[in-house]
């Protein structure tokens, strides 16, 4: 029931990230053709990849959503890593379009010409981005995707290079025309870094990277509190998809009974599975003091 929940909020959230880039890139896109402004088309076609992406997100990243299969017996989690990095390669890619058309305003001058539109265009711009911003990111404190995680960053940078926008704007109110392609320019670099940025962080996900060394000690740590453990080797803990994976042996007193071996492996996986970010658990009970592992990386508890 909750993950049915979790999913409706998903495809809301995303339905709204697709709704406000539409209504964003006919205003600021139909205002910045209109008065020939580099910086607004620039904008608005930002918010053109943005709504791409919102439609591959609500396409791809609900099927994260699908039970596990015979063909995907740990889930579809993978999908939503892949979804986000496909959100970065079009965000940076764009970046590079846009950072060209800047360069070709400098070389070969800009034509812009004042309107107040332009500011009234880029001023509902940003009201716009930071409401699907907001609820986004409302939405993503719950659920915890990464696909939404990228969309809610891709509206702040949709606010910033509206901002951005609108200083060259206001720069052609000056007399400095000039200002506009720069802007663009500005507005371009930007989008390239936050594409990167967002591709980098995803294909972690994707490749089983492993966390961060205190991730990995607060794993560790956890496991050698329970009562029954003697100490523990071979703990991999690696990214499989946007979730933690765990596998190590653990060794308790041999003399146990195997209903009460069970318990404890019972318990430590439940354990684990209960912090966050940890999805699957492997643990394998070996007896403790025979020092077959004393090489091993974790060694007993002293």
């Amino acid at each position: 029931m909750a993950e049915r929940e979790d999913r409706n909020r998903f495809i809301r959230a995303t339905w709204v990230n697709v709704l406000g880039n539409a209504i964003k890139i006919i205003v600021v896109g139909g205002a910045g053709i209109a008065f020939n402004s580099v910086a607004l088309i620039a904008d608005a076609a930002h918010s053109i990849a943005d709504l791409i992406a919102s439609f591959v997100v609500l396409i791809w990243g609900d099927s994260s959503y699908v039970e596990a299969d015979d063909n995907h017996p740990h889930g579809h989690e993978r999908i939503e890593p892949l979804t986000a990095l496909f959100v970065g390669a079009v965000i940076t890619l764009l970046g590079l379009n846009l950072l060209y058309e800047s360069a070709r305003g400098l070389v070969f001058g800009a034509d812009v010409t004042f309107s107040w539109i332009l500011l009234a265009a880029l001023g509902f711009a940003i009201a716009d981005m930071y409401v699907v911003y907001r609820y986004t990111d409302h939405v993503n404190e719950t659920i915890d995707s990464t696909a939404l995680a990228a969309l809610a960053k891709d509206c702040l940078n949709d606010i910033y290079t509206s901002f951005a926008a609108a200083i060259g704007v206001i720069g052609v109110l000056l007399g400095f025309p000039l200002l506009d392609p720069i802007a663009g320019g500005l507005v371009s670099i930007l989008v390239i870094y936050q594409g990167i940025e967002i591709g980098r962080e995803n294909i972690d996900y994707l490749v089983g990277a492993a966390p961060t060394e205190t991730e990995r000690t607060a794993i560790a740590t956890l496991l050698r509190e329970h009562p029954a453990v003697r100490g523990i080797h071979d703990l991999t803990v690696f990214y499989d998809g946007p979730v933690l994976e765990v596998e190590v042996h653990v060794e308790v007193d041999g003399a146990l009974t195997l209903r009460e071996a069970h318990e404890i492996e019972t318990e430590l996986v439940q354990q684990l599975r209960s912090e966050e970010n940890v999805g699957d658990v492997h643990v394998h009970l070996d007896p403790s003091g025979i020092g077959e592992w004393k090489d091993a990386a974790d060694l007993e508890l002293s």
